[in-house]
């Protein structure tokens, strides 16, 4: 098996050259989920010469394995849960409201930190491209687009480096467009297609949204 990806900048790089349509645009905003998704959509945007966000969403992680998830929040107050795994593992009402609460208070902290006084970009009658650094089980992408769904954009894509085949498929029926620039068959995590795929840090997302607004300053884009 072979990596694909030097890291996530590389695989906004080559994810970029799929979305070129895109470029030069006004209606067009690019949404990078943090953190890992922050750098790969950074380069997208500077590529299509459109603005880029991020689009705050926070895992639910089940007690003990965070990383596996139930279900997902993302910012407008949006909640997405797995009825399945939920029924399946047990966890209580209780929890699931506790653990809630815990993740909306980094959602908000952290939407605070990477934006500091600057307001979210418009979504309603845009064009959103929503990335990420790949789609595995798809929580994190699924409490997005229900979320972004609401804010009524005229048209949501959905782009990734990677993913696995059987989630790239289910996001076809809910958004208008989706990217994956490889869908590997023997598919079993992200980061197995990235050479660097060490963790982003909250330093790096707020200097990649600060180049990016410098970025389209210069280049007198209208929001």
């Amino acid at each position: 098996m072979g990596r694909v990806f030097a890291s996530r900048r590389n695989a906004g790089e080559i994810l970029a050259t799929k979305l070129i349509k895109y470029g030069n645009r006004l209606d067009v905003i690019v949404l990078g989920l943090p953190r890992g998704g922050v750098p790969v959509a950074y380069e997208v945007s500077c590529t299509l010469n459109a603005p880029l966000d991020v689009f705050m969403v926070r895992k639910l992680g089940v007690p003990g394995e965070e990383e596996l998830a139930f279900g997902a929040i993302a910012t407008g107050g949006v909640r997405v849960l797995n009825k399945d795994l939920i029924e399946i593992l047990g966890i209580s009402e209780n929890m699931i409201n506790a653990i809630t609460r815990q993740e909306q208070k980094e959602l908000k902290r952290r939407e605070r930190l990477y934006r500091g006084d600057r307001l979210g970009l418009t979504v309603q009658g845009r064009v959103v491209i929503v990335v990420d650094d790949g789609l595995a089980t798809g929580s994190s992408m699924r409490a997005a687009l229900v979320a972004l769904r609401q804010m009524q954009p005229s048209w949501l894509t959905i782009a990734v480096p990677v993913g696995a085949p059987a989630t790239c498929d289910e996001f076809r029926g809910a958004a208008d467009e989706v990217i994956c620039v490889i869908t590997p068959d023997l598919f079993q995590a992200v980061g197995e297609w990235y050479e660097d795929f060490s963790q982003t840090g909250d330093e790096e997302v707020r200097g990649l949204l600060q180049s990016a607004a410098v970025h389209e300053n210069s280049h007198s884009v209208i929001q």
